[in-house]
């Protein structure tokens, strides 16, 4: 085969291919000759000839075959005088040569000795420390959701840090999806896509925060589905988050969303208010040197844990605002203090939620009609549906049992107390009513 012939074959490759996976993986092939039946090409880096193998090996052949050369195999080769530069290592790992890999840098805060576990993200933290071991991988990827200030990021950087010191050796990355597609693009601009590939495919643990962000970016996603699976391939461990299941995340492609979905998902459910409270013990007792001569009445961190709900970095800036002021002004932190100093906090957290919100979300989110929602029907379809908005109603407003039951068509109180602990107990144990609660509670709270 001649150097004519493989320009001709690379022509109708670009059809076969795709004209992006053509300029990324066919052009930089040099072919080098065809010896008993073998045609050999030059690559720069084992690692794109693995890829091209495996993946446009069989187009690459069948197109020789057809041009009329008796081939039999493909083979591609580094090539010996030619010596591949090492890849570049994360910036978070602990090697000392290992600092140009393109991760973000991990905050020292965010440790796992420093995250608090209650009963709403119990689950997500037990995942994080099997993955924080360093062992055979068990579930890959593993993918957070949950809300914002739920404490995703948190665990994130607390697994990166933990395998730094439990094992110095590996190559970790982590970095926003923002931040992926910031590097890809910059990559395409400046022809530097084989370096980008090399780089992102020869880590040992790839961490990406807040993957919703390329969802609707094409050319984007493509490179993070092929980064993923040759990641995967390789048994290297994956670690991602979102603000909601990968299922739910919109204009992220289906191929994306199943192998998101092939590992371990983990929903980070809003704080209930005695993990809240954990929170802000904890917080007074990492800052108590630092304002030791500041004294808390009894009942300001319970006011906090009840009245900020929604979002646990908002409730801890309140604390530190709280801290602040305290000290600037040299008076106790009292209930009336906390009043005035967090007035614009505390207003904002006061967003009332009514009951016929929660009916209209409900019926909108089941697909059913309002007038069914609080009608007489007993059917499944509905009865459910019925209990998830008398559980929201209990939990998202300050109605009482009977008026919620006047709500809905008349219903006495035990009909609604018996609907919100059938939901409470469906929540443990049916992972589909805990995620649409999840999503009709931020929907109502937004």
């Amino acid at each position: 085969m001649t150097d004519d012939a493989w320009g001709r074959i690379r022509d109708e490759l670009i059809k076969t291919v795709g004209r992006d996976n053509f300029v990324n993986w066919i052009e930089p092939l040099e072919f080098a000759h065809v010896r008993d039946g073998v045609a050999t090409f030059l690559v720069p880096t084992n690692f794109m000839g693995n890829w091209v193998s495996r993946n446009f090996g069989d187009d690459i052949l069948q197109h020789i075959k057809s041009s009329g050369n008796p081939v039999s195999r493909v083979d591609f080769v580094v090539p010996e005088t030619v010596k591949p530069a090492p890849p570049p290592q994360p910036a978070v790992t602990a090697a000392a040569d290992d600092s140009d890999l393109p991760g973000a840098p991990l905050d020292p805060r965010f440790t796992f000795d420093r995250f608090v576990v209650g009963k709403p993200n119990e689950l997500a933290h037990a995942a994080a420390r099997r993955v924080a071991e360093g062992g055979e991988v068990t579930f890959n990827p593993l993918f957070l959701y949950g809300g914002v200030g739920l404490g995703k990021t948190h665990l994130m950087h607390a697994i990166a840090h933990e395998l730094q010191a439990r094992r110095p050796d590996l190559k970790i990355v982590y970095l926003s999806a923002e931040q992926f597609m910031y590097r890809f693009i910059q990559a395409l601009r400046e022809r530097q896509m084989m370096d980008f590939k090399q780089i992102f495919r020869s880590v040992d643990v790839l961490m990406v925060d807040d993957v919703q962000f390329i969802a609707g970016k094409d050319s984007t996603q493509e490179e993070f589905f092929h980064t993923f699976n040759a990641l995967v391939d390789q048994n290297k461990q994956i670690i991602i988050s979102g603000d909601r299941a990968p299922g739910e995340i919109k204009d992220l492609e289906e191929r994306i969303k199943s192998r998101l979905q092939c590992g371990l998902v983990v929903d980070l459910h809003p704080t209930d208010y005695e993990l809240r409270l954990g929170i802000l013990q904890q917080k007074v007792e990492q800052h108590r040197a630092q304002y030791a001569d500041l004294v808390l009445a009894d009942g300001v961190l319970e006011f906090l844990a009840h009245r900020i709900s929604t979002n646990v970095r908002v409730l801890e800036g309140a604390l530190m605002r709280l801290f602040a002021f305290a000290s600037l002004v040299g008076r106790e932190i009292t209930l009336d203090l906390t009043q005035d100093c967090l007035a614009d906090i505390l207003r904002a957290s006061d967003r009332k939620v009514t009951i016929e919100e929660i009916q209209r979300k409900v019926s909108e989110h089941y697909n059913i009609r309002l007038s069914d929602l609080i009608g007489p029907r007993r059917i499944r379809t509905i009865a459910r549906p019925r209990q998830v908005a008398m559980y929201l109603a209990k939990q998202l407003t300050t109605r009482s049992l009977p008026e919620i039951g006047r709500r809905f068509g008349n219903r006495d109180h035990t009909t609604v107390m018996h609907g919100v602990r059938r939901i409470e107990e469906l929540k443990a144990t049916d992972s589909q009513i805990a995620d649409d609660i999840e999503l009709l509670r931020r929907a109502l709270e937004a």
